[in-house]
């Protein structure tokens, strides 16, 4: 074996290595998504739009139903209900997707339900994350609060969980989350939550209780797709991103904790006020 074959192979030189794919993918992405997030309006739906395409596209690879009249159903139920949210017809978007779903599992040969799963996985997505920026005054701000909360619960349970190690998660479905993971992911969130709120950007109870609600939806996200996985046997949903996998491994705790809270902020706010209601008290 050759010196490259044995650094290939060492789990430390590739545990190395994906940390600094993971790394460069974040320097690159993550300021995309601020800018696109500030600009907001079109640019922001497009994002979304796209991303929740990528989503179903991914999902029906996992679960095996990527047939083509399937696959072009929930594509352009999706591409037209995001044209539908940047003019602001929320009504319009979301009978498009009640269709879309009807036709994805009217048309799946197998796996309907599973099929129909991941349309509406992707749908609740892309609504609720154009939802949480409607709001001219507050809806930026509320849609970094929970990226930086999904963000850094990530971060820090890769960093503690691979720093302190300890009792498995869910050893059966993830096994490589641990306790320790969760807990050091859930305390950066309060951190962030706690910034935001000396930063002026929310009153203090409600900000860190936000802060880590949406950390805990975050990492039921991770564990929801991860049983997913394991359901069908798949170990990554796609290898889009270097040193993340798909866009269903980067993507799984965003969707929980952005449809969590865009119905909660439309629940304080109205369907036009989502980043109102989480942001003000």
């Amino acid at each position: 074996m050759t010196e490259s074959e044995a650094a290939a192979t060492d789990p430390a030189e590739q545990g190395t290595r994906n940390l600094l794919m993971r790394v460069s993918a974040a320097v690159v992405l993550a300021p995309l998504v601020i800018a696109l997030a500030y600009a907001g309006g079109w640019l922001w739906t497009v994002l979304v739009t796209l991303a929740a395409i990528g989503l179903y596209v991914e999902w029906l690879t996992i679960v095996a139903t990527r047939t083509p009249r399937v696959l072009a159903a929930g594509v352009v139920a999706l591409a037209i209900a995001g044209t539908f949210l940047a003019t602001g017809r929320i009504d319009a978007s979301l009978l498009v997707l009640v269709v879309g779903m009807a036709g994805v599992m009217l048309l799946a040969p197998e796996w309907r339900l599973w099929t129909a799963t991941g349309f509406g996985y992707a749908a609740a997505a892309e609504v609720a994350s154009v939802m949480v920026r409607l709001d001219r005054a507050y809806g930026f701000v509320a849609l970094i609060l929970v990226l930086l909360v999904v963000w850094v619960t990530d971060i820090g349970g890769y960093f503690v969980g691979r720093g302190i190690g300890g009792p498995k998660l869910w050893p059966r479905v993830s096994p490589k989350k641990t306790w320790a993971g969760a807990i050091g992911g859930f305390v950066a969130s309060l951190a962030v939550a706690a910034g935001f709120a000396v930063f002026g950007l929310g009153k203090t109870g409600p900000v860190l209780l936000l802060g880590a609600v949406l950390s805990i939806a975050s990492q039921l996200g991770d564990l929801f797709e991860s049983a997913v996985k394991r359901r069908f046997g798949v170990k990554d949903s796609g290898h889009i991103i270097p040193g993340h996998g798909g866009l269903l491994d980067r993507l799984d705790g965003f969707v929980a904790a952005i449809v969590l809270a865009a119905i909660f902020g439309c629940l304080r706010g109205g369907a036009d006020g989502a980043g109102r209601g989480l942001m003000v008290w």
